[in-house]
């Protein structure tokens, strides 16, 4: 041990002493070292290593002239960017302005939503903790974040649809179930001129701008001043949100007006309407008013509560002779199903056996015997803790579909879309 700690020591004296006049350490064997193929070349005879040296030289990289200096500083491109030019606006990270919707999974098979507008100094609360939107900005959308108190929360961006439901209201909007409905039967093109009668929280005025596309127009006729300016408010917080995360900017196509429809005689005069959608207490007054205005054959669409409102209404048409021709009065309902794996008391998946085709049906007697096997299945089955085992063994997992307990029922009232249908005067 002694000797060995009088190496150490002469060593290290030896190392001190070896500085240069400069007193600049040497540089290392491995800083020095040669490339596998420099090596390679001075094995070689020296034509070949000539040839070797030319093919490298060939195959490098040409440096590029370096730009000219701007007066402007250029701004290094993050990965995030580089994704983004390279697979598109939508497929990209999360930017500071956009809408975020949390997925949050609950009890029951239920899924929570969250609607958050991304800005860096603000956080996400949700039921299993708060998440802060600078660990969301820079994230692609579908990823699985924690928040501070567990919870896992699924990160994309909300649809249309979604945004309508979980954005501000103050009237009760009509959902999009309907408002699908009711675009099919009005039959909107791109470039269309669309009259909307009832503003509300905006959720209809959203649609039908993407329906009728940048050279279409939409006129949103609203009568009280909070829905009017609620209505503005939810557009332009969709069409800043969508400049940010997409590379087209969203249709500036909606004029909000506040003011009674059936004021709106003389504004009507000037404007050729390809269809009317009507969302309002008292539709009958609007309707002749918007009728000069609509074409020929135009569709007149009406979003009602009951099937009460459907009747005045028919009945106004019908005692005022107005030139329509009621089509159709139709009820949208939606319906959600719960389809799970089934469960065991133990909480894991029950198999069951393959079935095979062109099996004789078996005797009577030898029943017992296959209610046995069957419940040993079952038993094995609680030590198969994947489905890729299932699979080898030729099993697979039954499943159990049926209605939701909890059904996404928007509202109690009866909506009822009716579609009329502008006739020609015979009179």
């Amino acid at each position: 041990m002694r000797a060995w700690r009088a190496l150490r020591r002469a060593a290290a004296s030896s190392s001190s002493s070896s500085f240069p006049a400069d007193r600049k350490p040497r540089r290392r064997a491995w800083e020095s070292s040669l490339s596998p193929l420099e090596r390679v070349r001075r094995l070689l005879p020296p034509e070949e290593a000539a040839a070797v040296a030319r093919c490298a030289a060939a195959a490098a990289p040409q440096p590029r002239a370096p730009p000219e200096e701007k007066e402007e500083e250029v701004a290094v491109a993050t990965p995030g960017q580089a994704l983004v030019e390279a697979a598109g606006p939508r497929s990209g990270p999360f930017r500071a302005g956009e809408l975020a919707l949390a997925e949050v999974r609950r009890k029951h098979n239920t899924t929570l939503k969250l609607l958050c507008r991304l800005a860096a100094e603000a956080v996400l609360s949700s039921p299993g903790g708060v998440l802060p939107h600078r660990d969301i900005i820079g994230q692609l959308p579908g990823q699985v974040l924690r928040a501070s108190g567990g919870a896992r929360l699924l990160l994309r961006r909300p649809s249309l649809d979604e945004y309508v439901l979980l954005m501000p209201r103050g009237a009760t909007i009509a959902y999009p179930k309907d408002i699908s409905a009711l675009l099919m039967m009005m039959d909107i093109h791109p470039g269309d001129t669309v009259l909307e009668t009832g503003s509300g929280s905006g959720a209809m005025s959203l649609f039908l701008s993407r329906a009728v596309g940048p050279k279409g127009r939409v006129l949103s006729y609203e009568i009280r001043d909070d829905h009017h300016a609620l209505a503005k408010k939810n557009y332009r917080r969709w069409c800043s949100a969508w400049e940010i995360g997409h590379m087209d900017k969203w249709p500036d196509n909606v004029e909000f007006i506040l003011k009674d429809i059936s004021t709106a005689a003389a504004d009507m005069k000037s404007v050729t309407l390809d269809a009317v959608v009507l969302d309002m207490l008292n539709p009958q007054c609007a309707l002749p008013v918007v009728h000069p205005s609509l074409k020929q054959g135009g569709v007149c669409a009406v979003y009602l509560a009951n099937i009460t409102q459907v009747i005045d209404l028919l009945d106004t048409i019908r005692s005022c002779k107005l030139p329509f021709l009621c089509e159709r009065i139709i009820e949208v309902t939606h319906r959600s199903w719960s389809v799970l794996p089934a469960k065991l008391k133990h909480g894991k998946s029950s198999q069951m056996v393959g079935t095979q085709e062109n099996i004789e049906e078996p005797p009577q007697n030898e029943y017992e015997e296959i209610h046995i096997q069957d419940q040993a299945v079952l038993k094995e089955s609680k030590y198969n803790e994947s489905l890729s085992d299932a699979a080898e063994t030729n099993r697979s997992v039954p499943y159990i579909a049926r209605p939701s307990h909890w059904q996404e029922v928007h509202s109690g009232a009866f909506h009822s879309p009716l579609l009329v249908n502008q006739s020609m005067d015979l009179s």
